[in-house]
């Protein structure tokens, strides 16, 4: 018998169904003593879906293997398979040693510039990065060195996500054989509490190409605070880092900009990058063309969108009222309207141009099914995006009222409980109308009944309006209904109206990705690992010329602070990555805006069919890229 090791073991055993990979990985974690981490603290603020990972005894990680087994138990139909064996194409430049060249001139933010050098004064006023081959003439020291890269999924899952640490892990492996990457479980919360895995071939050979954020886990908490920092450097230095890859949004790509001031302010020997990741398509710049996974996205949403519409020229008796992810801008609407030409899609931001109203709103598409009726058509499609209702003056308006009416008897007001305040009378909606200003009172008793409720109810800790729970494709649809009666009720309008109600955003985001996004998610990740071993911290990789072939592709970074602003949250200003909404001065709008009025009466509704992963309509890409990068 092998002699008793005096180091104490946890007394995991591995399921019979666990994955190949989390009992390997198991088994080594019994033979290789890890490495000793500070125990997370048990705050009792923690989200109760998030359990304390740490060994009691010794401060271990746990690997987490329960959880792995609970997400990555799947069964592989046949075009998941066939998408295991597809090859990314890699840009020219990323196929050898490349170096990251600097322009010759810092970069600025757009605004606020003065309080972000205070704030970022290691980082701020970086240039602009472009990878290109190297000659010789630069120093190559860094070349071929181990890596030890950690990375980490933040925020909604994305299509390809998985192969931007396909592109990691092929990087440092090709330049060292030794070099790991390291993927922290759950999002940020598993960087904070040191719950990781080594990400192997091994593990990704299943992973390559598919949809999904499973093989680590993703979440939506926040690195803000001082201990949040100290225990992310905590972790980073227990596990030997020499960088860190954030895959994220707006917000998750502020994060990395903070952890990279941090790191630098504190000397923690750790550069960062960021990977431009949302569906929604508002990390947008002039350089970063698109993000990652919006061409999957909106590509499954007009699948859907356009069986709806045929559905209703088919039946010829009802309404689709089809709502679209996309809270703070209306870029996946814009694109999904391009692909399948619907009788009417309403842009969030025209509606806030305009200063127009959810009245406004209501009539517009009202005047659309009226004019249908006349040409005996009483059906059709209307797209609407996520967040309509806080691009319209007058609910903006009501919301502020009824959060400072409502919000202070849901949270007591100061004085009495909120229990015994919250029944007297915020069920009451018609109590509540009469407090408010008048144009208000009005905007809120034109809502139906149910909404009504929904606003006086359905609060924030905070005692704020839920606005991303209201159905705004069953509001604006009722409020439709409505105005249509009093219409016939004038002679105006003579016909039946039925709606039919979707909401299409959670069927997009875990999607097999498109050849484009399987190409520019892999390329992302090796453009990452890249940057990080040239020295490039607080950087934000990107890649242009996404409209030519993908070996001609150029990759670089840019200054995340470039991209930010000061803006106010929970009443404290702080630095965030600016938000990029649709530009109606450009081209993909002004294309749509000459095409609409056509799509009011005439059926123009266009099927784009399912996502081609193989054939001559593989490699097409989205109207919005294909228009924004024209030179017309």
């Amino acid at each position: 018998t092998e002699p008793e090791d005096p180091t104490p073991r946890p007394h995991w055993k591995p399921e019979k169904d666990m994955p190949r990979y989390a009992i390997q990985a198991h088994n080594e974690m019994l033979q290789q003593t890890p490495p000793v981490l500070p125990q997370p603290s048990r705050s009792k603020s923690r989200s109760p879906d998030h359990s304390d990972n740490s060994d009691n005894e010794n401060g271990r990680p746990k690997k987490c293997f329960s959880e792995l087994h609970n997400r990555i138990t799947l069964e592989y139909s046949g075009l998941h398979k066939q998408r295991l064996s597809f090859n990314p194409t890699l840009p020219d430049v990323l196929k050898g040693l490349c170096v990251a060249e600097p322009e010759n001139r810092g970069t600025e933010a757009k605004c606020d510039q003065d309080e972000l050098k205070q704030q970022f004064p290691h980082t701020y006023g970086a240039p602009i990065v472009h990878l290109v081959p190297n000659k010789g003439t630069m120093q190559t020291v860094r070349f071929g060195g181990k890596m030890v890269v950690g990375v980490v999924f933040s925020g909604g899952p994305a299509p390809g996500g998985h192969n931007v640490v396909c592109g990691l892990l092929d990087f440092v492996l090709n330049r060292n054989a030794e070099s790991k990457i390291i993927g922290f479980l759950g999002g940020p919360l598993g960087l904070m509490e040191g719950r990781y895995i080594e990400v192997t071939p091994e593990i990704v050979k299943d992973f390559r190409n598919q949809g999904g954020f499973h093989m680590l886990g993703t979440g939506r908490d926040k690195i803000e605070s001082p201990e949040h920092f100290k225990k992310a450097a905590a972790t980073v230095q227990r596990c030997g880092l020499s960088g860190l890859v954030v895959i994220g949004g707006d917000d998750s790509n502020t994060n990395a900009a903070v952890l990279a001031e941090y790191f630098q302010a504190n000397r923690v020997a750790v550069n960062v990058c960021g990977v431009p990741k949302t569906i929604d398509g508002d990390l947008r710049t002039e350089q970063v063309e698109i993000s990652f996974g919006f061409d999957t996205a909106t590509r499954q949403y007009s699948l859907l969108a356009a069986s709806v519409a045929l559905d209703a020229t088919s039946a010829k008796r009802s309404y689709h009222f089809v709502k679209l992810m996309g809270r703070n801008a209306s870029h996946i609407t814009l694109e999904v309207a391009l692909q399948i030409r619907p009788n009417m899609a309403i842009i969030g931001e025209e509606v806030l141009q305009k200063n127009a109203t959810l009245i406004d709103v209501v009539n517009q598409i009202a005047d659309m099914v009226v004019e249908r009726a006349a040409h005996k058509k009483y059906y059709g499609v209307v797209l609407l995006p996520e967040g309509l209702i806080e691009f319209t003056v007058d609910m903006k308006v009501l919301i502020s009222e009824l959060n400072k009416l409502v919000g202070a008897e849901a949270t007591g007001g100061g004085q009495e409980p909120p229990a015994k305040k919250a029944k007297t009378t915020k069920h009451d909606p018609q109590i509540i109308a009469e407090k408010l200003s008048e144009k208000s009172r009005t905007t809120f008793l034109q809502l139906p009944r149910d909404i009504q409720e929904q606003l006086l109810v359905d609060r924030d800790p905070h005692g704020n309006v839920h606005v991303s729970r209201i159905d705004t494709e069953r509001l604006v649809s009722q409020m439709v209904e409505a105005e249509l009666a009093v219409r016939k009720a004038k002679g105006q309008y003579n016909a039946k109206f039925l709606a039919i109600n979707h909401f299409f955003g959670y069927e997009g985001r875990c999607t097999l990705p498109t050849n484009f996004d399987c190409n520019y998610c892999y390329a992302l990740g090796y453009t990452a690992a890249n940057l990080l071993e040239q020295g490039c911290t607080g950087m934000l990789a990107f890649i242009r010329g996404l409209t030519e072939s993908p070996s001609k592709w150029e990759c670089s970074g840019m200054p995340l602070t470039s991209l930010m602003n000061i803006e106010e949250r929970k009443g404290k200003k702080v630095p965030v990555i600016q938000k990029q909404l649709v530009d109606l001065d450009g081209k993909i709008f002004n294309s749509f805006k000459m095409q609409r009025p056509k799509w009011i009466v005439d059926d123009m509704y266009r099927n784009p069919g399912p996502i081609q992963y193989y054939g001559p309509l593989a490699d097409e890409i989205s109207h919005s890229l294909a228009l924004e990068q024209s030179e017309e």
